[in-house]
């Protein structure tokens, strides 16, 4: 072979006799027989000569003499021979190269520089390798390019010295075949990819309403999740409806129907979808169309919206530039640009709806209602533009319609909402948002309306399903409203995870005698909606001591139990009289909490705040009550009268909230016939004393009497709560 031919001939070359010393020394000066300096460096240089000789001379034994079979090593490196030509030398690397296509110019120069050093293919290691590829990978995913020298040695860098000094014949001897090339082991070195991911970033500003694609299916379903919460309360649950907060966000579950499983099973096949994007479908037992359906449908869900027309293209460049400047949060900066384009480009869809999202943005930053309404306006002007992308029309106008409802302006969401659905009728979303919004107006026949026409097109919609139910329910249309809030939750769509939906539901299934309404009542506990089965209000605070029954001791308010049944008579006196006078002021009871017979109340305070003309019929009543804030300050709750006749049964139902105590004095009562039950207790009234309950337990009321039964009610702040919650908390 020809290398095993080179060596002999470079050992005989090296074999020869060295020639006679020059008459110069290295330094350039001339030999002197009289120097006795110059004696000793021949003399050193001589050692050196002879040393070097005798390791030539070894060379040459080594080969004729067959101490190494170099054969035998040589022959190893057939594995690598690719031309064909029986041994292994820089052709073949070539070879190996080019059939592996590297492609990184660093990468090719360590297999160069490999090469030429030891000229023979190295060996990495197995552990060496995998480690190599996982600090490649973590690069890779970080996205960091400093990671690469933090991290150590890159896998496309040339070999250290240390590496290049390693024995070369023991590598040769453990040599293996190359493993194979996988494209994805590394990235090839390209100075444009700079460029190109700067530029990717200015076109996803524009390309993705200035959000992230995740962040933009967030807030795409943020009006529907948000008004599933605010606007689904009921005078059941007396809960208060307050404006809807664009910036809140609700957790969205997923997409899987569990029609006719039972509600713990549903609730855990909710959560599955989440794990289950992570499985393969070897783990998943599915088939690989399915697979393949699912990649599909979440290529489709995340595709980006376009945003820019012809005119917008052509000035791609400026708008990135102000859209860059508002992601950064230079919000006066971005407002300014997108102000200017305006008016230099004043038919750019694009510019007015940057100029709208930098005014939305400035008026959160600033808490200004001056700049909110100025935003709403500018996204009008975007979608009304001629030749404006569908999906700028589509996001303009739905940011418009939020933003609306924020402010409280339900009608203006109302009519920002259908003309969205005249321009986009098979939008079923849009619809469902058109249905929240009528709510939020109060309107439930317009949202019944909306939810029929959704049905109709899209029968499995979850989401109308829960609305829909939840609008017959408050038709007291019991039985009808109990599968589509059945069908609706076991969904899981987006929008219907919500506690409300399992209260009516429950609710609703106890009403008709079906035991299974406290196997939802127990997976809204467990979805984290209900602070236990018993315990179901939807207002609280976290941290509070709950309990069904209280005694004045444990609630702190001893003085006002005191004060209530000292004076009983007296306020039973002026109850009475108020109720002779036969003026109507006794309301019936309106939450429909009732199944049969009849319940009047006389409220003196409500949320907080005192009912003057109410009180001038009950002056000694009002101004026992003055001198206790505990009670009249209590914004979570009422002070009145219950006036209950015989055979009247009330619900079982819970209030809205845990931050109040419920006190009820007794003032008629008859002997018999007359009890409450609170969670698994059942206790009777006295007059002239004070039951103590927490009604965010469940509770029910039974009059089954000859006589009326005459209570006062007087709801107290919860003892644990702190003043500044006191003040800060929100009425209901």
């Amino acid at each position: 072979m020809a290398q095993k031919k080179s060596p002999k001939t470079h050992s005989k070359k090296d074999g020869k006799p060295p020639p006679p010393p020059s008459s110069e020394s290295k330094s350039g000066e001339k030999a002197s027989g009289g120097d006795a300096g110059t004696g000793a460096k021949y003399s050193i240089f001589t050692w050196f000569a002879v040393l070097a000789l005798l390791g030539v001379w070894s060379s040459v034994a080594v080969v004729y003499f067959d101490i190494v079979d170099y054969d035998s090593v040589v022959g190893k490196l057939t594995a690598y021979d690719t031309d064909g030509d029986g041994d292994f030398d820089v052709e073949d690397a070539k070879v190996l190269l080019d059939d592996r296509k590297l492609r990184g110019s660093r990468r090719k120069q360590a297999y160069r520089r490999g090469l030429k050093e030891t000229s023979s293919p190295r060996k990495i290691p197995e552990e060496k390798e995998k480690e190599t590829a996982e600090k490649q990978s973590t690069n890779d995913e970080s996205g960091d390019p400093q990671g690469e020298e933090s991290a150590g040695a890159h896998p496309q860098d040339p070999p250290t010295n240390s590496e290049a000094e390693l024995d070369v014949d023991s590598e040769i001897q453990a040599a293996v075949p190359l493993p194979a090339f996988v494209e994805e082991d590394f990235v090839a070195d390209d100075p444009r990819e700079d460029a190109e991911h700067l530029h990717g970033e200015e076109a996803d500003a524009i390309d993705t309403n200035g959000v992230s694609v995740e962040e933009k299916e967030s807030s795409s379903r943020q009006s529907v999740v948000e008004s599933a919460k605010d606007v689904t309360s009921s005078k059941l649950t007396q809960e208060d409806e307050s404006p809807m907060t664009a910036e809140q966000q609700s957790q969205a579950t997923g997409e899987q129907s569990a029609h006719g499983a039972s509600p713990v099973a549903a609730a855990e096949q909710q959560t599955e979808p989440a794990e289950a994007q992570n499985r393969t479908p070897r783990e998943t037992g599915s088939a690989p169309e399915e697979t393949v359906a699912e990649k599909t449908k979440e290529k489709a869900r995340k595709k980006k919206p376009k945003l820019l027309n012809k005119l917008d293209k052509s000035i791609k460049a400026e708008l990135d530039a102000a859209e860059k400047l508002r992601k950064k949060g230079k919000v006066e900066a971005a407002l300014q640009a997108f102000e200017a384009l305006v008016q230099k480009h004043p038919l750019s869809p694009r510019a007015h709806y940057g100029k709208a999202q930098a005014e939305d943005d400035l008026a959160e930053k600033r808490r200004s209602n001056e700049v909110l309404q100025k935003a709403i306006a500018s996204y009008r002007d975007a979608a009304e533009l001629p030749d404006a992308a569908p999906d700028l029309v589509r996001a303009a106008l739905k940011r418009r319609a939020e933003r609306q409802q924020f402010l409280g302006r339900m009608r203006g969401a109302v009519t920002t909402l259908e003309r969205l659905v005249q321009i986009f009728p098979d939008d079923v979303g849009l619809k469902n948002d058109l249905g929240v919004a009528f709510l939020l107006l109060g309107d439930n026949k317009g949202a019944k309306k909306v939810y029929e026409e959704v049905l109709a097109a899209a029968p499995a919609d979850g989401f109308a399903k829960v609305h829909y139910g939840f609008i017959l329910k408050s038709e007291n249309k019991i039985a009808e409203s109990i599968p589509y809030l059945k069908e609706g939750l076991e969904s899981g769509a987006p929008g219907t995870d919500d506690g409300r939906f399992y209260f009516h539901l429950g609710d609703a299934l106890q009403r008709v005698g079906d035991e299974s309404a406290y196997d939802w009542y127990r997976v809204g506990h467990e979805r984290g909606h209900f602070a236990s089965v018993w315990q179901r209000s939807l207002y609280n605070v976290d941290g509070l001591e709950a309990r069904p029954w209280w005694t004045p001791e444990e609630t702190g308010y001893g003085h006002l139990v005191q004060a209530l049944e000292r004076n009983w008579k007296s306020i039973r006196d002026e109850a009475l009289a108020v109720m002779d006078r036969n003026t109507g002021q006794f309301v019936p009871e309106e939450e429909n909490l009732r199944e049969k017979g009849e319940w009047g109340q006389y409220t003196l305070w409500q949320q907080g705040k005192k009912s003057r003309t109410a009180c001038q019929a009950v002056p000694k009543t009002c101004a026992l009550l003055d001198k206790f804030p505990e009670a009249t300050g209590c914004k979570r709750g009422q002070i009145k009268f219950s006036v209950m006749q015989p055979g009247t049964h009330v619900w079982p139902h819970t209030g809205p909230t845990n931050c109040r105590l419920r006190m009820h004095l007794g003032l008629l009562i008859p002997k018999h016939g007359c009890r409450i039950r609170c969670t698994d207790t059942t206790r009777e009234w006295e007059e002239g004393k004070v039951l103590i309950f927490d009604d965010s337990f469940e509770h029910e009321v039974w009059q089954e009497a000859d006589s009326l039964r005459l209570i006062f009610i007087v709801d107290v702040w919860h003892p644990q709560l702190t003043a500044n919650q006191r003040h800060t908390l929100s009425a209901i």
